[in-house]
């Protein structure tokens, strides 16, 4: 019983490393597949323009 109330009081979290470390990947992430996240973007706002339309 005595090890979960130290786990529960225990404080660490996410340090400045990983956070960074997160960050770059996907800042990565995102340079790497630009294309394929712009075009699947502009496809869901075309869906939506015309689904709307069909509504009024």
């Amino acid at each position: 019983m005595r090890s979960i109330k130290e786990f529960m009081k225990e404080e660490t979290g996410l340090g400045t490393v990983e956070m960074i470390l997160i960050l770059v990947v996907l800042i990565g992430l995102v340079i790497i597949f630009k294309q394929e996240i712009t075009e699947l973007v502009n496809s869901i706002f075309k869906s939506i323009t015309n689904k709307a339309g069909q509504i009024i």
